[in-house]
């Protein structure tokens, strides 16, 4: 499994610390520390100490390493530094900030109040933090071909052209562009050197083309602009069980949760960072819905269907805890309408040939879907397309059918025969996660789509936007007729 680790590097500064000191401005100091569970924090790193100064550009940068798929909680602490000692609590604290990685690579530079502690600001004083990836991006792009082979080198063809390769430009000599490299020279076959006096070769290779080029990554089109659009569906079918009753997969416990909610926290706590507006469409499908009670399976949550959009997760979780008494649940479990629905807008991202969208839908279902051959359609257009499908199975029926649209044994068909371009569909029973940490699921759902972003966008050849504000919003998600 393809999971997104890299080492990122944060630069810090602060502007209009409170002094501390009477005659003099505070001598700050940055600690750096990662939320680690069960409510301990572990320090990471420091910078310098900076003397009688009430705004700091700190030198010394901080690392650590960036996965995509999990919420990696940050604490940056600020205190004015009078002792040699390296412990902290004899130390004036000036204030702190806590935040995502995720909202830091995402804005690329963000900047946030002191606080003194949550809820309680430091009177004055902000923190900004921007962030780098450490990595050379550069590859060797080779095409190597072959003239007048000994027969049993390859089978028929003694002047093979093989596929083009890419390698990272660091593992040919030291990373220097400048070095040359030998473009061609002779296969020798040892044993027929030393048994023919008139032996020249067994033919020759020769590098037709070499090219330095940039491979660009995942948080190279998060930080040049890239927004992930995250949409969610929910299984409103009949299968589920009334609402009402306790052994309901759409119960809901005293403390308010069931496995749907569970699982939509889970991935949307991380999907979030990455959308500015934190404006998410949410849909229902499978049941029938008021006023006239027909069957949908592609309605608004909210119940508005000329604005779809939630605040936050939490704007996600109110809109289902209020539909569920709403509707009726039916059926049957039909996915390509909701599947095709992003499809759409993803289309009208890639019409603006840039890497300024990308689209995650996350399913939500109980149980096998029925329209499988549509889904396959939908599932194999949507592969042309930047988007990625990630579906949840609550409860403990038969998920094999979806099994099969994982499609890890081999690209996704339709009946037609037409593969899709890429896999996109990354399906996990909810049930196999259980009593593990809270984190687990989100972490195998989502750890192929910065790979699956990145392919997008190298096929079509579309680098970052770098320097390009972040991309607007879309239009509204309106169900089409």
């Amino acid at each position: 499994m393809a999971h997104c680790v890299t080492l990122v590097q944060l630069s810090i500064s602060c502007d209009h610390l409170i002094d501390k000191d009477i005659s003099s401005k505070s001598d700050p100091l940055c600690v750096l520390l990662q939320d680690v569970g069960g409510g301990k924090w572990a320090e990471l790193g420091r910078t310098e100490r900076i003397r009688n100064c009430s705004s700091p550009e700190f030198s010394k940068t901080l690392q650590l390493e960036y996965h995509f798929e999990t919420v990696q909680k940050l604490r940056f602490g600020i205190y004015d530094i009078d002792n040699k000692t390296p412990e902290l609590g004899d130390d004036d604290f000036l204030g702190g900030a806590e935040c995502s990685l995720g909202q830091i690579v995402s804005s690329r530079i963000l900047t946030l109040p002191l606080m003194l502690k949550p809820g309680k600001p430091a009177g004055r004083g902000t923190i900004t933090v921007s962030a780098q990836e450490l990595k050379d991006s550069r590859v060797v792009t080779m095409e190597v071909e072959a003239r007048n082979l000994d027969k049993k080198v390859i089978k028929n063809n003694l002047n093979p052209t093989w596929k083009r390769f890419s390698v990272p430009l660091q593992h040919f000599c030291g990373g220097d562009p400048n070095t040359p490299i030998q473009a061609e020279f002779e296969c020798i076959h040892l044993e027929k050197q030393q048994k023919k006096k008139s032996y020249k070769n067994s033919g020759t290779i020769c590098v037709k083309i070499c090219q330095v080029e940039t491979e660009y990554s995942f948080l190279d089109y998060v930080m040049g602009g890239c927004q992930i659009n995250f949409t969610v569906g929910v299984d409103f079918t009949g299968s589920n069980g009334d609402p009402s009753s306790p052994d309901s997969l759409h119960y809901l416990s005293p403390t308010g949760v069931n496995e749907y909610l569970t699982a939509l926290w889970s991935v949307g706590s991380v999907v979030q960072d990455y959308d500015s507006d934190k404006l998410f469409p949410a849909f229902g499908f499978g049941a029938q819905v008021p006023p006239d009670w027909q069957v949908s399976h592609e309605f608004a949550l909210n119940f508005n269907p000329n604005n779809p959009y939630c605040a936050g997760i939490q704007g996600i979780v109110d809109a289902y805890r209020q539909a569920l008494p709403q509707v009726r649940l039916y059926g049957p479990t039909n996915f390509a309408p909701i599947i095709n629905h992003v499809a759409r807008f993803a289309a009208q991202a890639a019409h603006q040939r840039t890497a300024s969208q990308y689209f995650v839908l996350l399913l939500l279902t109980d149980g096998a879907v029925t329209d499988v051959e549509a889904t396959r359609e939908a599932v194999v257009r949507a592969s042309f397309l930047p988007m990625s499908v990630i579906i949840v199975g609550v409860g403990g029926a038969d998920f094999e059918a979806m099994e099969q649209l994982d499609a890890d044994g081999g690209p996704l068909r339709t009946r037609s025969g037409e593969a899709a371009a890429r896999d996109i569909v990354q399906f996990v029973p909810y049930r196999r996660f259980q009593n593990a940490p809270r984190e687990a699921l989100a972490q195998t759902v989502l750890a192929e789509v910065p790979t699956q972003l990145v392919s997008y966008f190298k096929a079509q050849g579309w680098a970052p936007l770098k320097a390009l504000p972040p991309a607007a919003k879309g239009p509204a998600q309106v169900p089409q007729a």
